[in-house]
């Protein structure tokens, strides 16, 4: 079957049986084949992979549906998923536009109104994927519960598993989990996040307005969010100034930031290995010592 076929196939599923008029494949596809379809009745964003884990584009679908039902920040509007031949597909969309000088602004504030948004506790009712790797949820009543049991330990299992924890890094590891309630707050809310907001994980549209893209969502701590977004490179100035202007960070946040990107960097540690155990270590040097 060819690729145009299945993306004939991808956008019957959703009800254009229009014919395809132009297609062809965009940067950006990491995990997914990713392309830009034109069709008779309009132009779409089809994600495509080969064998796809269960329910990976279903994940994806309710954490887009999660976050615009906020009506806080924009996202693509997902028309639906489906599966054939081997092949799963996700159809959004298509966005398209040019950062201005208030898309960081307009994200800041965006993702702070986010943020807002309230869960009935800390989690999901539905597991979801962070990059390829499976994340379990349920609902807790302490962040820091969630965080240890739901977040650290699976990752640490599974890096474990893969041959990824020398002893040393190990032991500190397990010291760490023992010890979160001296570094996370017992009083926060559980916000509405992203989940996975790195650089690459927005998008400017029309006019520079800003679309978060590929979530793995989550009610935690908003501050675990903010940290990550400062893992890799960070985001603008004026994105974390309007932030902070209506979600301010608390005094403590500096001091539980690497706590917070470690979570990141185990994930990255069990999908690129041992590229980032030094990075690792890093965290654990300043929580853990010797």
């Amino acid at each position: 079957m060819t690729k145009e076929t299945m993306l004939q196939m991808a956008l019957e599923s959703i009800g254009d049986h229009s014919h395809i008029r132009h297609w062809r494949r965009v940067s950006g596809g990491d995990i997914n084949d990713v392309y830009r379809v034109q069709s008779g009745k309009q132009t779409y964003f089809i994600k495509m992979q080969r064998f796809p884990p269960s329910g990976f584009f279903a994940a994806e679908q309710m954490g887009l549906e999660l976050i615009r039902q906020a009506r806080a920040i924009n996202v693509p509007h997902t028309f639906g998923f489906g599966e054939a031949d081997g092949w799963g597909w996700l159809v959004l969309e298509w966005i398209e536009g040019t950062e201005t000088e208030q898309t960081a602004e307009q994200l800041g504030r965006g993702l702070a109104r986010l943020h807002q948004c309230r869960g009935p506790a800390f989690g999901l009712d539905r597991d979801t994927y962070i990059g390829m790797l499976p994340q379990r949820n349920g609902w807790y009543g302490r962040w820091t519960d969630y965080y240890r049991d739901a977040r650290l330990r699976p990752q640490i299992t599974r890096a474990a598993e893969r041959g990824l924890l020398p002893v040393k890094r190990r032991k500190r590891l397990e010291w760490l989990l023992e010890r979160l309630d001296q570094w996370l707050p017992d009083d926060c809310f559980p916000s509405l996040l992203h989940g996975d907001l790195w650089s690459g994980n927005w998008i400017p549209g029309p006019d520079g307005v800003p679309y978060l893209i590929d979530p793995s969502v989550l009610y935690g701590h908003h501050e675990f969010e903010i940290a990550f977004t400062e893992l890799f490179g960070g985001f603008p100035v004026r994105f974390y100034e309007s932030y902070r202007e209506l979600m301010p960070l608390s005094a403590d946040y500096h001091g539980r930031k690497p706590l917070y990107q470690l979570f990141y960097l185990l994930v990255h540690l069990n999908l690129f290995g041992e590229t980032y155990g030094s990075a690792v270590d890093r965290v654990l040097d300043r929580y853990a010592g010797e």
